[in-house]
């Protein structure tokens, strides 16, 4: 006789043989006890997990002729047809090449007729939701209505295509994937069973890769029984090397080696790691999502209280992910999943893989240590507490706080600095957050001078006047604004103005010789009609907001031509508004702490 595969030849016979999915054979043993057999079941899960095998374990406990309680017995003449295959009373169909209504209707009228040996006639269906439409419709007043020694037993990977009208009529049986330690074990007692010799790295490998399917995991285990080199004794060894080789899995102690490498910033360690990993053949995208779903399990350490129940993973790997994931913040952990989850993308579009591993390992050990903005602020109150109040700054810049309860600072990502002016790059998000009584702006005592002194701006641009508010204790702070030439930026600002208002923008290439005269930016024109729209309060206003954003500056607008003037009175709004933007509390707070500058002021729509 032929060879007969693992999978094969491990299928199986009875109920006590069936590997996991014990609720629902306990189902099933009880509904036989207690004869209440559905007439019309649905075994639906993933590949491999024992949908056909139960089906027929079922179809010859029902027709088994033993008086035991214990059924099926395997020895009785209808046990051994079915074991065969060539039991009269039962039809096993392929639903994938029998899918039509005419096989359905030679089905219907072959079980009119009472069983030929047993006592039942058993339909057993698989993959049964590749059957058309009018197949379905066709079973449909049977399965409701079958004749009473009949019993249909169904099996699908894809339960979610099968019609609701025949979910409706059917007892349904979903079983799960095989968890990890019941694979092991049961991998394990075949191979000493075969009498072969397998590492329990080999082996925990293997029953990673089948990924709770029995079947493939079968499959991979008669691969390796095959490959694998004789010892001296003549006995079959599969060792670690003979997994990675031949199935091309990398054992997850590389993953924990690889991942504490990349969080201490050890790149020269994780490519190393690459390339032995690289060397060994090991497909390199199957290496990045491997890579990826560690880092998910570290997540799941961090954050869940029994990770045991999501993780499927022996129990040693467990051990080791959790004394990993004990080491890094969930911030920090987040952050590499984002970079290796980025980089798995690319790997699959990459013309070539390892140079976008390799720069994905270079952006992961640039990642560090997250630290949380909580954590951060209170690091800062214990410094602050520590140095009795005084907090370095920049350059051994100092500022004594009195007051910093209740106070938070939040900005959109780093807040960077401009060498020693400290200018502020980027615009606060929330600059100040109360965090339970009512929050008191803090009060500084006189800063120190600067290491540099500010040297003064050439002689186009024009440095405000400092300016204070009334809750600022008489502080003042510097606004220095990066202006534009009126002359040389004019088509410029005519394209600034054209984004937000067309038919302004049009007009003013009607002006003729622009001029700045102090504060005072004056139109004239040559056609008193061409000024008439502009010089209306609205559109006057809206022009002086788009002027002093654009060439940033507090400017008064005046237009005139021969029979249209205006004065600057309507001009003055958006100033006094840029004004107190700046002398705003909080404002000044924030540039104080970070030695910085203001450095541009917007009050108009579409700013950036």
């Amino acid at each position: 006789m032929s060879y007969l595969v693992l999978a094969r030849k491990w299928r199986p016979q009875t109920f006590n043989d069936v590997v996991g999915q014990q609720p629902i054979v306990r189902t099933l043993l009880n509904a036989i006890r207690r004869k209440r057999v559905a007439h019309a079941m649905l075994f639906s899960g993933v590949r491999g997990v024992g949908k056909t095998t139960l089906a027929r374990i079922m179809a010859k406990a029902l027709n088994c002729q033993s008086e035991d309680a214990d059924v099926p017995c395997n020895v009785c003449k209808s046990c051994q047809e079915i074991t065969a295959g060539n039991a009269v009373d039962l039809k096993e169909i392929d639903g994938a090449s029998n899918r039509g209504i005419q096989e359905i209707r030679e089905l219907k009228e072959n079980i009119r007729f009472f069983p030929t040996s047993g006592r039942f006639k058993i339909v057993i269906i698989d993959e049964v939701h590749m059957l058309t439409n009018e197949a379905f419709n066709a079973l449909l007043k049977t399965l409701e209505e079958p004749p009473e020694h009949v019993y249909f037993m169904f099996a699908t990977t894809e339960i979610h295509k099968v019609p609701i009208t025949i979910l409706s009529r059917c007892q349904r049986y979903e079983l799960k994937r095989v968890g990890f330690d019941t694979l092991s074990e049961f991998f394990a007692r075949i191979a000493t069973s075969e009498q072969v010799g397998i590492s329990p790295t080999a082996l925990e490998m293997i029953v990673r890769e089948a990924d709770g399917s029995v079947r493939d995991g079968l499959s991979l285990l008669d691969q390796m029984f095959s490959f694998a080199a004789e010892d001296a004794s003549g006995a079959v060894q599969v060792k670690d090397e003979d997994v990675v080789q031949v199935l091309g899995l990398v054992d997850r102690q590389v993953f924990v080696t690889l991942a504490r490498a990349a969080m201490n910033g050890d790149l020269a360690r994780c490519l190393e790691i690459l390339e032995e990993t690289y060397l060994l053949g090991v497909d390199l995208k199957r290496f990045s999502d491997d890579l990826l779903g560690f880092f998910r399990g570290l997540m799941v350490c961090k954050t869940s209280r029994e990770p045991g129940q999501l993780l499927d993973v022996a129990a040693h790997d467990l051990d080791a992910m959790m004394e990993l994931a004990a080491s890094a913040s969930k911030e920090s952990l987040y952050q590499f999943f984002q970079v290796f989850m980025q980089g798995a993308e690319e790997l699959r579009h990459a013309s070539q893989p390892r140079l976008a591993l390799e720069m994905t390992f270079v952006r992961a050990s640039q990642v560090g240590q997250v630290m949380p903005a909580a954590e951060l602020a209170q690091r800062l109150d214990k410094l602050i507490a520590a140095s009795g109040g005084v907090v370095p700054v920049l350059q051994g810049q100092t500022i004594t706080q009195k007051k910093t309860e209740n106070l938070e600072l939040a900005f959109r990502g780093s807040v960077p600095a401009d060498g020693a002016n400290g200018v502020v790059t980027r615009e606060p998000e929330q600059v100040l957050t109360p965090a339970g009584p009512p929050a008191v702006v803090p009060q500084y005592d006189e800063l120190p001078p600067g290491p540099e002194k500010i040297e003064k701006p050439p002689a186009d641009q024009r440095v405000d006047e400092p300016v204070s508010s009334p809750g600022s204790g008489g502080r003042k702070v510097v606004v220095e604004l990066h202006q534009r030439h009126v002359i040389r930026d004019w088509a410029s600002f005519i394209d600034y103005v054209k984004e937000r208002k067309a038919w302004m923008a049009q007009t003013l290439r009607l002006c003729d010789n622009p001029k700045l005269e102090g504060d005072k930016l004056l139109f004239r024109f040559d056609n008193p009609a061409d000024c008439t729209l502009l010089s209306q309060h609205d559109n006057l206003k809206a022009l002086t907001t788009f002027a002093q954003d654009f060439f940033q500056t507090e400017l008064c607008l005046e237009i005139c031509s021969i029979a249209c003037e205006t004065g600057e009175g309507d001009g003055t709004s958006p100033r006094e508004e840029r004004r107190a933007l700046a002398a705003e509390p909080l404002v000044q707070m924030v540039t104080e702490i970070f030695d910085g500058k203001v450095v541009g002021i917007r009050t108009g729509p579409k700013f950036r």
